[in-house]
């Protein structure tokens, strides 16, 4: 997308092959003369008038202050959905019993519809939580695709902090890969630790984790582009990965995980996690440019920080807002506590929390 055009250097003309062969036909005339010496053959180009190359374009550097406010307010938005949200489910939990009754005697009938319903149910919750989210960036891999669609998908699903649209791609870049290996190995992560991060916050906070955390680690990315000055665009989820594969692997350090291909080799959540911090902090420091290690490291010390701290800091602190909620949708409760519900309490929600 460069906007200098290419043209043949055979149709420019050269200033210094012009000023060269000037220089020798004068050489040959002074020649012919005995005794006559001429100074304009130590006559550089510069000194000739040549135009020299001009100077590069100087980069304005830019400011972060709006993308700043717009990660604060999005995280905060994020977890007051979420708190909303996970009001809301538990308040239809029994009508949605009743509607999963009805279902089944649909179901009945169809054999197709009832072996995808059981293999749906057979799905933790974290997995099916997960698998809107992969579903989203699978469509958005399609749209790469798309000639028609470039400009867009570059506009809105890269994040650069030198682009004049910063803001919304700090979100959408979160869903947004390219590649189908970069998607794969991304969204296989993320499957293989739902339900151990689902399990330990509830579907509502862990999808407020992960919003939350792909805009953080891309203001992370942000901050180190502007500081260094390499201004280039960035996508995938990888920053919002890590910030689930961190949480798990500080609350469970202890448990034992894998490679795909090599099952044989075998390491506790907690090395791992101390060698991806190692490897993103060196290529960082180093330049590596295969990888946006900035995000990497943002989305990392963004679930390290929710799980031993941000938990008892932002989502236990939830209950004014639930209860103002609460008020909202039943004026005539005479402002009742959300609490004197079955289910709608000020608890951490669905799933231990951690402590």
């Amino acid at each position: 997308h460069s906007k200098y055009s290419l043209v043949p250097a055979s149709s420019v003309p050269n200033p210094c092959n012009q000023l060269r062969c000037g220089f020798r036909r004068e050489a040959k005339r002074t020649d012919s003369k005995k005794g006559n010496v001429t100074q304009e053959t130590n006559v550089s180009p510069s000194e000739a008038g040549a135009p020299g190359p001009p100077p590069p374009p100087r980069v304005p550097r830019p400011t972060l202050f709006k993308p700043l406010m717009f990660t604060v307010g999005f995280t905060g938005c994020s977890f007051g959905a979420a708190a909303i949200l996970q009001y809301e489910t538990l308040k239809s939990r029994v009508q949605s019993a009743k509607d999963e009754e009805e279902a089944e005697k649909l179901l009945q009938g169809s054999q197709d519809m009832t072996y995808w319903h059981d293999w749906w149910n057979q799905l933790s919750e974290g997995q099916r939580t997960v698998t809107g989210i992969i579903a989203v960036n699978a469509v958005v891999l399609c749209c790469w695709r798309i000639p028609s669609m470039q400009r867009s998908m570059i506009k809105y699903f890269t994040s650069n902090p030198a682009s004049k649209t910063r803001c919304i791609p700090m979100v959408l870049s979160s869903f947004s890969h390219y590649s189908i290996i970069h998607m794969m190995a991304n969204m296989y992560v993320l499957w293989t630790f739902s339900s151990g991060i689902v399990s330990l916050l509830g579907k509502e906070q862990f999808l407020a984790v992960y919003l939350s955390a792909g805009v953080i680690s891309t203001m992370v990315s942000y901050t180190c582009k502007t500081v260094t000055g390499r201004l280039h665009p960035s996508l995938g989820a990888s920053g919002a990965v890590m910030a689930v594969l961190a949480a798990v692997c500080t609350k469970v350090p202890e448990a034992k995980l894998g490679i795909l291909f090599l099952p044989m080799v075998t390491f506790t959540a907690g090395s791992a996690l101390k060698a991806l911090i190692a490897i993103d902090t060196a290529g960082l420091i180093v330049g590596w440019r295969l990888f946006d290690h900035a995000a990497h490291l943002g989305g990392a010390l963004f679930g390290i920080w929710y799980v031993s701290y941000g938990h008892k800091l932002i989502w236990r602190k939830r209950e004014p807002l639930v209860k103002m909620w609460h008020d909202m949708r039943s004026p005539g409760a005479g402002g009742s506590r959300p609490g004197s519900r079955p289910g709608v309490s000020g608890s951490d929600g669905p799933g231990p929390g951690p402590q």
